[in-house]
């Protein structure tokens, strides 16, 4: 139930920030047309149809915060934290339920307020999502600086609370209640991601919630934590001593590993969803693994790639560098994996395996631009530009979004007892698909060439006159991929009710989960808990009838398929085995 909470509430989210980046999108296609309706709806911010530039940024900056916290970190890991780790661990619920309420309550608090922001009079925060001072600790500088900013500041507040209650429970269950047989090197690749996921988000959320009690302090009380020798509107203020880059330190801290706290849950679905429908084992499950934690390790001695701009010592700067380009080595282990395990793999093409392939797709094309962005003579020439925009909206954003909806295809059965219209999936996979690559690749070249990001207008500047028509370009593909997601939403409300009744394992997998009934009955299982005996990716293995063999069947009843790294080093396990080959004339050999 709180799975599908997180998730209904993370898509309404979803929704809002989907309509503010088509209307940020029409004022850039079309800087100098006044569009009346425009006016109907937005009023003052748009008088006489055309909109104000101060409330062009103030969308800009909703749209971001929404987008990467409230869709892409709580109704991602929200929702399958919630369903899967129970689930595929074999727990009755979660380590404390009462937490797991309040986290959602939470969430749901900090998206009420941050859309209540939208009806203040000095209109939402501007600050962009990262909230940089001055703009966002000097009540005064703008009008999103003042009270859309503090409510801005209240609702993450509360977002975090959120996500460290949820964390500390995710991580409690995975350490905690796993079921007879279910040790770690038997976990599917999804617990792992959500396990480490929670760990990054526990250690690096709280560093955000300093920085804004910092930036209430100079908001309100007079402090200068963040401000120093400041003239607004020709009145100098008393503040002194105080840094932005400090901020930024504490912001960027959070904001890096933030792109793992999304990305990390999509890889791990992913890797769920692309074994199941090739039908073969997971390439490398150990190497993927610590590909994982490599990458949790690493995403906190990266964070200054972000300021290279700020006048950081060129030394320091080399140092974040190079573990900005190493920890594209782990992200390429996955990369590789996912490819061979496609490789020669009985694939079936459901919903669920096209997003997550297009998944794949935008974490390699999005992360090889990581490796130029990373270098620091390079960023210093494309940070700011539109090139920044295509690379993260490509790896963080657009894979994240597949990865999200590649699980909710494939576990949509499992949430409601119903089946998602498969024309219905493939049309919405094709339009996302072609319409995010339409959107972001073409801003590339616009970045290399020094088009700014977070511009009202163009028109300004003759040297970008030439991108006129590929601004058109992305706000129509923008608009037809908006579009495409009323199928999906079609497609998902109405599957409540409408869709074709799901069979208990429609996708024959091997995790725990689909041992469940159907019907939702508290504490998961009827009866005693199944026992796990083995890992969760045997399929198509040689010498069995089948081409997948559960969690929960014993190595007692796949005698002609069982290999010597099955029994992980148990002797009589492996005595009784090489008996039963002797008799049975049956020669194994491993690879």
């Amino acid at each position: 139930m709180i799975a599908k909470q997180f998730l209904i509430t993370g898509i309404v989210m979803a929704v809002f920030a989907m309509l503010l980046s088509i209307l940020f999108r029409i004022q850039l296609a079309w800087p100098d047309t006044d569009f009346p309706i425009l006016e109907v709806f937005l009023g003052k911010w748009a008088e006489g149809g055309r909109m104000k530039p101060e409330f062009f940024l103030s969308l800009v900056t909703i749209h971001g915060t929404m987008m990467v916290f409230f869709v892409l970190t709580a109704g991602l890991s929200g929702t399958f934290s919630n369903l899967l780790i129970p689930y595929q661990l074999g727990a009755r619920d979660m380590a404390s339920p009462l937490m797991n309420m309040l986290s959602y309550w939470f969430f749901f608090t900090a998206c009420v307020i941050m859309v209540a922001s939208f009806f203040v009079e000095s209109g939402p925060a501007s600050a962009g999502w990262t909230i940089y001072p001055p703009l966002s600790s000097v009540p005064t500088s703008i009008p999103g600086s003042g009270l859309g900013m503090t409510l801005w500041l209240v609702s993450m507040t509360l977002f975090i609370a959120s996500q460290v209650l949820g964390g500390v429970n995710y991580i409690s269950t995975v350490l905690n209640m796993r079921t007879k047989g279910m040790d770690l090197w038997k976990m599917p690749l999804t617990i792992w991601a959500f396990f480490l996921t929670a760990i990054v988000g526990l250690l690096s959320f709280p560093v955000l919630v300093s920085a804004v009690v910092l930036l209430f302090f100079d908001r309100s009380v007079g402090t200068s934590f963040y401000l120093s020798d400041l003239v607004v509107q020709g009145e100098i203020l008393p503040n002194e001593g105080g840094s932005p880059i400090l901020f930024q330190h504490l912001f960027w801290f959070l904001g890096h590993p933030e792109v793992y706290i999304v990305v990390m849950p999509a890889l791990g679905l992913t890797s769920e969803i692309i074994s199941t429908n090739s039908r073969k084992p997971i390439f490398g499950y150990h190497a993927m693994v610590y590909s994982l934690v490599g990458i949790t390790v690493l995403s906190f001695i990266v964070w200054g790639h972000h300021m290279f701009v700020t006048g950081m010592n060129p030394f320091l700067g080399g140092v974040f560098m190079i573990t900005t380009l190493i920890i594209a080595v782990p992200s390429a282990v996955k990369a590789f994996n996912y490819i061979a395990t496609l490789w020669r793999g009985n694939i079936r093409f459901t919903p669920a395996m096209m997003f997550a392939i297009g998944m794949v797709s935008f974490f390699v094309s999005g992360g090889l631009t990581g490796l130029y962005l990373g270098n620091a003579a390079l960023d210093i020439n494309l940070h700011d530009t539109y090139f920044v925009v295509a690379h993260f909206h490509l790896v963080m954003g657009s894979a994240s979004i597949f990865g999200m909806l590649a699980g909710v295809y494939h576990w949509y059965p499992k949430m409601f007892g119903r089946m998602m219209d498969t024309k219905l999936g493939y049309l919405h996979f094709w339009l996302t698909f072609i319409g995010a690559y339409l959107v972001f690749f073409p801003m590339h070249f616009m970045g290399i060439d020094g088009v700014p990001r977070r511009y009202y207008t163009f028109t300004a500047f003759p040297f970008m006159d030439k991108w006129i028509s590929v601004n058109l370009l992305i706000t129509w593909a923008a608009i037809v991929a908006g579009l495409a997601q009323v199928a999906f939403l079609w497609n998902f409300f109405a599957s409540i009710w409408k869709g074709k009744k799901a069979t208990q394992n429609p996708w024959n997998s091997n995790t725990l989960e689909w041992t469940t009934p159907v019907e939702h009955i508290h504490g998961n299982w009827p009866g005693e808990i199944p026992t796990v005996y083995r890992w969760p990716y045997d399929y198509s293995k040689p010498g069995h009838d089948t081409d997948f063999i559960p969690q929960t069947v014993p190595f007692s009843e796949t005698m002609s398929s069982n290999l010597p790294h099955d029994f992980e080093g148990n002797e009589e396990a492996v005595r009784i085995q090489e008996e039963w080959n002797k008799a049975n004339n049956r020669e194994v050999t491993e690879g």
